[in-house]
């Protein structure tokens, strides 16, 4: 397979971010940031990005009409840039058609929750509000649902007897940084194929071997 050629959406301090940027420096994933694009100006990720040598853009959605006006130009952005992969990285925006069709099958996300449960913008937060006694997060593809697409790969976190929420956001967020990674290595290796489901069922992830 070809070197990942990535776009990577951000909104805030970029933490999964510098995972990817310090896996492709160090080797480890066969990738190639092409661009950090954030919709909010002066966050944290755009010094991650500038400290790595990467091209950076921030376009805010508040510059916009709508939705559709902002993804179009989102993905103008991305495609002047060379990108064929979409990796979310805490980015606080959902995806209209627009852009869903303009990447389609190759948008990922990281999401601080156990998919199907708890999707949306606070995940880890409604989890621990909910009294669970396993949190954790998933790697999932973009539909044009929230949170709702095709899982890749998940990892578990107990919620111990003292966690806080904070506590347990860490612990949840050191997990993802070794799970996107893991799940960009193996779209980087070609072995992530997804199956269309079949008699009502949801398309499932496959991992094929090496």
């Amino acid at each position: 397979m070809a070197t990942l050629k990535l776009g990577v959406l951000v909104s805030g301090s970029g933490t999964n971010l510098q995972a990817i940027l310090d896996a492709t420096e160090d080797g480890s994933l066969d990738a190639e940031v092409r661009l950090v694009l954030s919709n909010v100006p002066g966050v944290k990720s755009l010094e991650r990005a500038a400290a790595a040598g990467k091209s950076a853009v921030v376009l805010s959605h508040r510059d916009f009409t709508d939705r559709e006006a902002f993804d179009k130009a989102l993905v103008t952005t991305l495609r002047q840039a060379g990108v064929e992969w979409v990796a979310l990285a805490g980015f606080m925006r959902l995806l209209t058609p627009v852009f869903l069709r303009a990447f389609e099958g190759r948008i990922v996300n990281i999401h601080p929750a156990l998919l199907p449960a708890f999707p949306g913008a606070h995940g880890q937060r409604d989890a621990f509000n909910y009294g669970v006694k396993v949190a954790g997060c998933t790697v999932h593809f973009v539909d044009e649902g929230v949170d709702s697409g095709p899982i890749i790969a998940q990892r578990a976190v107990p919620v111990l007897d003292d966690d806080t929420e904070a506590t347990l956001a860490a612990r949840i967020l050191q997990q993802e940084h070794q799970v996107y990674v893991e799940v960009l290595r193996l779209l980087a290796a070609g072995r992530i194929e997804i199956v269309p489901g079949s008699n009502g069922q949801r398309n499932r992830v496959r991992i094929t071997k090496p």
